[in-house]
């Protein structure tokens, strides 16, 4: 009997969990959990804390699943892997043996890097858990600052502007979201937060969090020196994959734990999947990280029949995000440029022609083509003949198209005079081209061994 091990309980690891036991129905299947709710949905959180959705309905997996499953839940957290012995020792002190290994051990929130980091009132959205203190001290809160360029930090603000807090999000630099948008897509951005009431403050960093003599938030030290009071602070200013357990071992770690296309480690019988795995991805041509929902669960899938003897190899697919902010839909698929700073390439052709804005970047052989209609926005980057990647901002219905056809990489040329036209025309013409094309294959790409 097959003894399979998985590090931890997200969506990485009840997927192999589940693909393991399709396989092999005798096998023994531990897994490792940090904490004590069944598997729930991360991305759910962020609705949870405006009241779209209630706390239960993020759980994504009942106990009678786990039992359906036979599989045994170990609550506690690994403190190191040992893969000379094949055994897994956890913080309690005791060790698990395996016969296959599975680390999706995932990523959590990276805490504030200055003083008062751990008072009383510093919040964030990162597990189930964290989200209910969130809320609760929401309750008893009068004003909140926000600081993080990315969408957590964009999500707790619409959080805590929902529970009518006096809410301030602090951005370092002169735009929102500057890593995907562009300024117009930020500029619409803003103006919905500052509908539902929050006050941007741009190129604002956080120096210090000042507590009172009990240990509480009483405000922020700015950079330039001046005092903030709040009583709240959130804090999104990133995820850093959970590597604690393969630190000095034999099992090779960049960023993220190294794997080859199978989700193999460098250590024979361990795999890694989820946020805590650096994959090989064809898109940027390089082993990445990725924190997104539907990836953990794809190499999930992929590992855990490689764990129960297939071979099954996991081809990244098209990098993909769907989210609401302030009652805003925006999709984001592939590779984008938001807003230019010192590390992005450098624009040296613009062209305007009506709502549309052609232009190229180096060193890559980028074009995008951009247009706009009120508040709906579609950004389309090409490379080459081929979409690499899409924006679209507030109406949806080219967002499975533009996936489609950026998932098999179909040669758009017969589109070019369109996107140079922009506008209602362009959205028809990709719509339309998309369901001439319907049935085209994707272009296979190499995959390198990581080991």
């Amino acid at each position: 009997m097959t003894r399979y091990l998985i590090l931890g309980n997200g969506a990485a690891g009840a997927t192999a969990a589940e693909e393991i036991r399709q396989c092999d129905a005798h096998g023994q299947i531990t897994m490792v959990s940090a904490e004590r709710h069944p598997m729930y949905s991360r991305p759910g959180l962020a609705y949870v804390i405006i009241d779209e959705i209630p706390e239960h309905q993020v759980i994504a997996r009942t106990p009678e699943w786990y039992a359906h499953q036979h599989v045994q839940v170990e609550h506690g957290a690994a403190a190191k892997v040992e893969p000379a012995l094949h055994r897994v020792r956890l913080v309690d002190g005791h060790s698990l043996p395996y016969d296959r290994l599975l680390i999706a051990t995932g990523a959590r929130a990276v805490p504030l890097p200055y003083p008062g980091a751990n008072l009383d009132g510093v919040v964030y959205l990162d597990t189930l858990d964290g989200t209910k203190e969130l809320l609760r001290k929401a309750k008893r809160a009068k004003r909140a600052a926000v600081g993080g360029g990315g969408i957590t930090a964009l999500e707790m603000t619409e959080g805590l502007a929902h529970h009518k807090l006096d809410t301030h999000y602090f951005v370092r630099k002169d735009a929102l979201w500057s890593a995907v948008f562009n300024k117009t897509e930020s500029e619409l951005l803003a103006e919905r937060m500052t509908g539902h009431g929050v006050k941007i403050h741009y190129n604002t960093e956080v120096a210090e969090v000042i507590g009172d003599k009990r240990g509480r938030v009483k405000g922020v030290k700015l950079t330039r020196g001046e005092f903030f009071p709040c009583d709240l602070v959130g804090a999104g200013i990133g995820v850093k994959p959970q590597l604690d357990c393969v630190r000095d071992t034999s099992i090779k770690v960049d960023r993220g734990i190294l794997v080859n296309e199978y989700l193999e480690a460098s250590e024979p019988d361990v795999y890694a999947a989820g946020d805590c795995a650096q994959i090989w991805d064809r898109w940027t041509k390089k082993h990445t990280l990725d924190v997104l929902w539907p990836t953990a669960i794809a190499a999930g899938h992929a590992a855990g029949i490689n764990m129960a003897g297939g071979r099954e190899a996991y081809l990244k697919g098209t990098p993909f995000n769907a989210c609401l902010l302030f009652g805003l839909h925006i999709t984001a698929i592939g590779q984008l440029g938001g807003t230019r700073d010192e590390t992005e390439p450098e624009i040296f052709q613009h062209v305007s022609r009506g709502s549309s804005e052609i232009f190229a970047t180096r060193p890559h052989a980028y074009s995008s083509a951009w247009s706009q209609d009120g508040v709906n926005t579609v950004r389309l980057v090409l490379s080459g003949d081929r979409l690499a990647g899409a924006l679209v901002v507030g109406e949806q219905s080219l967002a499975d198209p533009l996936r489609d056809l950026i998932e098999k990489q179909v040669d758009v040329r017969p589109l070019r005079p369109h996107l140079q036209e922009g506008g209602p025309a362009m959205a028809h013409a990709v719509m339309d081209y998309w369901k001439q094309t319907q049935g085209q294959g994707a272009v296979s790409q190499p995959v390198p061994e990581a080991r």
